[in-house]
């Protein structure tokens, strides 16, 4: 009886140790051991923070406009205050660009100077590290080869998604984050935001967790059991860091996406967002790409999660809304549509302000758009957010994006210096410039030269290009591959059916690489539907989507 009791012990204690070995192992650590001393008891709290901007050439504004530091010099000063290591995550690398591109856009050439720039960091003693999903970039493989540690996470394993975050970090005291990625384009014909911040070690070493939860998922197919300690964050939307930036008080943190990559104490992007939206008082002010409340472009779910919220401030709370879009080759038409449901709530509402604008500077001779605006933040009374990714469902909950939440009291004096009014700023003078224009009542944009008579149908399942510009011919391959692991709007063509209305036919939904079955179920939408504001949230997509791997609550 007595070796019996000892063998379901020693068993036990076996099972034990095993599953306790499976979940260390399972975990993902740290990077490394050496922080410089740095700690959340200790860090700096003091900061400067800089907005950076890249205005290409061809879209000017007003001589008295508001202007920024150039996203290029912004970058450069982050390399001149390296001492010990630079650390990068960009969903895509491509700076190095063609003699051709370089000869009909000048700008071009600064994306070669800053890969010139990460060359040199060798020399210095400084080591470069870089996390990234795009094995086929032969920027990455030269870099890796001689210059840099590169470190490759696999999206489509982890969560049929992509890698969309877009930071620096710089011994753990300087960063940046914003919508750029390592693309000549971020540097000469696309239209970039983001904030520099100098001495900060405290928001620094937030984000340096996050590089790491990255840097650790290298050669892992599935997501961990747990994350180690090392990862959870210092601060999130209910305990904020509280400190000093540009000489006023702020409160601010780092949040991250997809759910699954979220370690204990980080907030989502989602919660960041929300909270933004419910603590302002007099208005919002949102600048993005692509405004979308659907989860998934191959699903006719309605995703309420950023739109209820927006509802609500309308209806509940009496905040002003200013919606600014871009409007490019790759705008799905049902965005028109859902931003006609917004307005349409404030009709015969007293006090409910709804507006929206679509960015559209410059329409070339064969239709394609430049100067496209990729800025991705919200701004209020009390606050901002800056983030990478889109504002569509599935942009949440299968890609991999980071966010800051900088919030500023009222009743500051000089509110000059402060960065969320400065984002203020720079809001309004991109929503008075001339390079907008407002929707009409019964006219939705034509956002590419294909798109004609407001047709918008949707031939196949291939992946457009997020960042397509369409730059040089000679470059065209080369982006062919880059497409299978970064890009994941929609290419569209559009043809006319019998009834002149607008059809919409299987596409893809974004942020996958494999898909499910589509149906060949079309949609059609009458053209006097499509321009009525009190039929403009009834139009839904009909085809077959993936499996989610996320169920968030609606």
């Amino acid at each position: 009886m007595k070796s019996q009791q000892k063998c379901i012990v020693i068993f036990a204690l076996v099972c034990c140790f095993a599953v306790l070995l499976a979940l260390i192992f399972s975990a993902v650590d740290f990077w490394g051991e050496d922080e410089d001393g740095i700690t959340e008891e200790n860090c700096e709290s003091s900061c400067r923070a800089v907005l950076v901007e890249n205005i290409p050439e061809d879209v000017p504004f007003a001589d008295n406009g508001t202007s920024h530091l150039p996203l290029s010099q912004g970058l450069y000063s982050l390399l001149d205050q390296a001492i010990r290591v630079v650390e990068i995550v960009s969903p895509l690398w491509l700076l190095n660009s063609s003699d051709y591109e370089s000869s009909f856009q000048p700008a071009a050439r600064q994306g070669r100077a800053l890969l010139s720039r990460l060359q040199g960091l060798k020399a210095r003693g400084i080591q470069l590290r870089i996390s990234s999903e795009m094995i086929d970039s032969s920027e990455l493989t030269s870099l890796g080869r001689h210059y840099a540690d590169v470190h490759y996470v696999n999206m489509t394993a982890l969560t049929k998604g992509h890698l969309r975050s877009s930071f620096w970090v710089i011994d753990n005291k300087h960063f940046y984050l914003g919508s750029a990625t390592m693309d000549w384009r971020s540097l000469a014909t696309r239209k970039e935001l983001g904030l520099v911040v100098y001495n900060c070690s405290c928001l620094a070493l937030d984000l340096h967790k996050l590089f790491s939860l990255y840097w650790g998922l290298q050669y892992k197919d599935f997501i961990p059991t747990f994350w180690s300690k090392r990862l959870f964050a210092l601060f999130n939307r209910d305990q904020a860091l509280e400190l000093t930036l540009n000489s006023t008080k702020a409160q601010a943190y780092v949040s991250t996406s997809p759910d699954v990559f979220i370690p204990k104490h980080r907030s989502s992007d989602l919660e960041a967002i929300s909270r933004v939206i419910l603590e302002a008082r007099r208005f919002i002010y949102i600048s993005i790409p692509d405004y979308l409340p659907l989860f998934g472009m191959t699903s006719n779910r309605y995703w309420s999660r950023i739109d209820g919220f927006i509802r609500e401030a309308l209806l509940l709370r009496k905040v002003r809304v200013r919606l600014l879009i871009s409007c490019w080759e790759n705008t799905h038409p049902l965005m028109f549509n859902f931003i006609w449901s917004l307005k349409s709530l404030c009709m015969e509402q007293v006090n409910c302000s709804l507006e929206a604008k679509f960015f559209r500077p410059r329409v070339l001779s064969d239709g394609n758009i430049q100067g496209i605006n990729h800025n991705r933040f919200m701004v209020t009374d009390r606050a901002m957010y800056l983030g990478n990714l889109d504002w569509v469902g599935n942009e949440f909950s299968y890609n991999a994006g980071a966010g800051l939440v900088i919030s500023q009291p009222d009743d500051e004096d000089d509110r000059n210096s402060s960065v969320v009014d400065q984002l203020r700023m720079a809001f309004e003078r991109d929503w008075f410039s001339h390079h907008t224009h407002s929707l009409q009542a019964n006219k939705n944009p034509i956002c590419s030269k294909q798109r004609t008579n407001r047709l918008a149908p949707i031939k196949s399942s291939h992946h457009g290009n997020i960042n397509d510009e369409k730059p040089a011919p000679i470059r065209k391959k080369e982006e062919g591959s880059i497409t299978r692991h970064y890009d994941d709007k929609l290419q569209k063509n559009t043809h006319q059916d019998a009834t002149g209305g607008l059809v919409i036919e299987n596409y893809q939904e974004r942020g996958q690489i494999k898909t499910s079955h589509h149906d060949n179920k079309k949609l059609h939408m009458n053209v006097n539907d499509q321009d009525s504001e009190g039929d403009a949230a009834s139009q839904t997509a009909e085809s077959s989507g993936s499996k989610e791997i996320c169920n968030l609550p609606l």
